[in-house]
């Protein structure tokens, strides 16, 4: 039997693995989550559960590269009920204060229960006597009150990727009761930033009486700690990949490809009405209609990733997208130089690598983010000190990266003179601001996360003395 400190068991919505097809050998899915958190997995020879990414399939347990996965099985229904529904259609619009497009409906929440539960039960299994399980994001809420009732003996952390609103939007949840006390069966809650914590605290006050001292909760009796736990990147693999002879030729190659031009700006979404593209491209269009920046000397390349192409909200914001992209070229390129690069696709990791290097502005402007990874794996790359990152005071890298060019991306003409800043930014100052950057990413990097957050999970009470 394992000890308490060498038992882990992580639970998360999907497994760390993918596979195009049943006929493809599983491979390790790329993104630092993954990286963080799988050496930790194989030290503490544990467990991951999740679901396997294709409706319908049943899965025996298995191995990938020294991980012992769980496999959870979601119907279709399920995923178009508790994942595209109540997950994504619910709670990701009304825990990013976009209230109008939240959905309550009574149906995806019975699924989202019935989901939870048998990842609990899958957890239960799991989880040695007197184990550790880590419970990761929006989708699973419901997960820690259930698993603790099952397994009082086991020690349990939960974190949360998004941001956790504030009680004036959170109280038009219909079932925020219920979630708010699925959660406080957790040991320690973690968040993104502070303010998401204080969040949660309130709500839990408002919502199960629990009494708050500090980053202390108490329930029932029962001590939960609820602090910020910022997450990042892995930085020393991301310079790696960076400084690799093939990223450098590639990035001199994209700049080539756009036409040599004076300054390359850069955006990195994936394609969801949080990341404030929209706002984005309209203050970089009136910029162009200025004459402050113009083609072939400036160029901005757009990648939005496909995401959630099932719905009807993200259908309706790509068309909105498209039209606005099709406009600015139309009104602003000349043959051979668009003003806009638009690229809807995704892309491996080492071509985003090269993109960082061959930009000189990155913008990372969403209206609401937990974190943002994209600006933190930009300061990593960036080994040539060079670049300028302009960056959303509303994302939770905000906290972290002080030194960006700090912009409400709500106020477009805000935007605009952010971006004049950074065109204008002399190369002393960039190089300074960016130097203080990565010295935080690597020193903050996603290693330190995951072992700040199970370290003070250790510190918590011991389940079988509470």
């Amino acid at each position: 039997m394992k000890s308490r400190s060498e038992a882990l068991v992580i639970v998360a919505n999907r497994l760390p693995v993918e596979r195009p097809d049943a006929a493809t050998p599983w491979k390790k899915s790329s993104g630092g989550l993954v990286s963080a958190l799988v050496p930790v997995q194989q030290a503490k020879a544990g467990t991951w559960i999740g679901w396997g990414g294709t409706a319908d399939e049943e899965l025996a347990p298995f191995r990938v590269e020294g991980m012992s996965l769980q496999p959870v099985a979601l119907s279709r229904s399920e995923i178009e009920r508790y994942y595209e529904g109540f997950a994504n259609a619910t709670l990701w619009p009304l825990y990013h204060d976009v209230t109008g497009e939240a959905i309550f409906d009574r149906g995806w929440w019975e699924s989202y229960v019935l989901v939870n539960r048998r990842f609990a039960k899958a957890a239960a299994q799991a989880a040695p006597r007197g184990g550790t399980v880590w419970v990761h994001d929006y989708q699973l809420q419901l997960v820690p009150a259930m698993l603790r009732k099952a397994r009082p003996d086991v020690r349990i952390g939960w974190f949360d990727h998004i941001p956790f609103p504030g009680y004036e939007i959170y109280s038009r949840l219909p079932w925020r009761e219920q979630i708010v006390k699925g959660l406080l069966g957790a040991d320690l809650l973690g968040f993104q930033r502070r303010d998401d914590a204080a969040n949660f605290l309130r709500a839990a006050r408002r919502c199960a009486g629990v009494v708050t001292r500090g980053s202390m909760a108490d329930y029932r009796g029962r001590p939960i700690r609820v602090g910020a736990f910022p997450i990042s990147v892995d930085a020393k693999e991301l310079v790696r990949l960076a400084r690799d002879c093939g990223t450098l030729d590639r990035a001199a190659q994209i700049r080539t490809e756009l036409g040599d031009p004076e300054v390359v700006l850069l955006g990195v979404d994936r394609l969801d009405y949080t990341k404030g593209i929209i706002n984005r491209l309209r203050a970089y269009a009136e910029l162009l209609e200025e004459g402050t920046v113009a083609p072939p000397r400036t160029v901005l390349i757009q990648v939005a990733s496909p995401s959630r192409e099932r719905v009807r909200e993200y259908q309706l914001l790509r068309d909105e997208l498209e039209t606005l992209v099709g406009r600015i070229n139309g009104d602003y390129s000349s043959v051979g130089h668009p003003a806009i690069h638009y690229l809807h696709q995704s892309f491996p990791k080492e071509e985003m690598a090269a993109m960082y290097l061959a930009a000189d502005v990155m913008l990372v402007t969403p209206l609401k983010d937990g974190m943002n990874l994209v600006a933190k794996e930009y300061v990593a790359c960036r080994h040539d000190e060079a670049g300028t990152l302009v960056l959303s005071e509303f994302a939770g890298a905000a906290d972290d990266l002080k030194q960006a060019i700090l912009v409400n991306p709500w106020d477009i003409d805000g935007m605009k003179t952010a971006i004049r800043q950074a065109l204008d930014q002399p190369s002393k100052v960039g190089r300074r601001t960016m130097r203080a950057m990565r010295s935080h990413v690597f020193t903050e990097d996603v290693h330190h996360w995951a072992a700040a957050f199970l370290g003070a999970l250790q510190l918590t009470t011991d389940p079988d003395d509470a």
